[in-house]
């Protein structure tokens, strides 16, 4: 009989938020699948506990292969991240969502999670929300995501760490401007934990000055209602979409980032963009 796979949320900064729970399943589990091993390691020993543990991290569809046949075999795993819920902007996704395919039973242990924390605490509308976790690391794929998120309502949560968070907040003043509120979440339940509610050209200016230190939670307003809701015609819309091309985009990727916070699709901007390049195409050959 095939055992199960758990996954484990763990204390994001303080190991008093430990819930039974999670401490009891650590306990009855064969084995341990690590973000990191060595981070773990730390949990266990506050916990009192030796286990076998592998970790997932590098290499996550080769190593899920292994975890999997052994849960297969009759193993329970408890599969946790270094800190909150696993799965989440993690690799240990792939593990699940191939243990799912397989008939594996899959048990959520659930505890704090590093996002929610942070809009719970941000002054910002929790009404309705999306979280974009960590900003790709290629410049154009940045670009194109943040242009992506051009006229969001919602609030947007990323992830973000202390070496790249002056470049994020310069990308993120660029892309939304000075004005826009913004939540910096610090440390988050750790001694040094600091929640600033202030505006991207302030936290941007701070920040200059001043070395980031600890992971970050950014919670940031989505885009003011006139913003989002100004009205654009369709050849408005694909002449943004033609600008974007000029800065780096792909034809596809500007499309679909120019249709954002319109009433147009993606495929409709594409087909409007082509046709204004054979017009302008048609006025450069006259």
């Amino acid at each position: 009989m095939a055992g199960t796979l758990y996954i484990v949320a763990t204390p994001i900064g303080n190991l008093d938020d430990m819930p039974p729970r999670v401490a009891a399943t650590f306990g009855a589990a064969d084995f341990i699948a690590a973000e990191d091993t060595r981070v773990t390691m730390k949990l266990l020993n506050f916990l009192g506990l030796k286990k076998p543990m592998v970790s997932y991290y590098e290499h996550a569809l080769q190593k899920g292969e292994g975890i999997l046949r052994r849960i297969e075999a009759g193993e329970n795993c408890a599969l946790c991240s270094d800190a909150g819920m696993p799965c989440v902007s993690d690799p240990g996704e792939v593990i699940v969502r191939d243990a799912l395919a397989r008939g594996i039973r899959v048990v959520p242990v659930p505890a704090a999670s590093a996002c929610v924390t942070a809009l719970a605490v941000s002054g910002q509308d929790t009404s309705r929300w999306v979280f974009e976790g960590f900003l790709p690391v290629n410049k154009k794929q940045k670009r194109e995501r943040l242009a992506e998120l051009q006229g969001e309502k919602r609030t947007v949560i990323f992830y973000e760490a202390p070496h790249k968070l002056r470049t994020t907040l310069d990308d993120l003043t660029t892309a939304f401007g000075t004005e826009r509120s913004i939540t910096l979440c610090r440390e988050l339940t750790k001694l040094h934990e600091e929640i600033w509610k202030t505006t991207l050209g302030e936290a941007q200016a701070h920040y200059a000055g001043n070395e980031p230190r600890g992971e970050y939670v950014l919670v940031m307003a989505g885009a003011p209602a006139a913003e989002a809701e100004e009205s654009l015609t369709l050849e408005q819309a694909a002449q943004r979409a033609l600008e974007l091309t000029g800065e780096g985009y792909g034809p596809t990727a500007a499309a679909k980032a120019a249709a954002q916070g319109t009433p147009y699709s993606k495929s409709e901007v594409y087909k409007q963009m082509l046709a204004l390049q054979a017009g302008e195409t048609g006025e450069t050959e006259e």
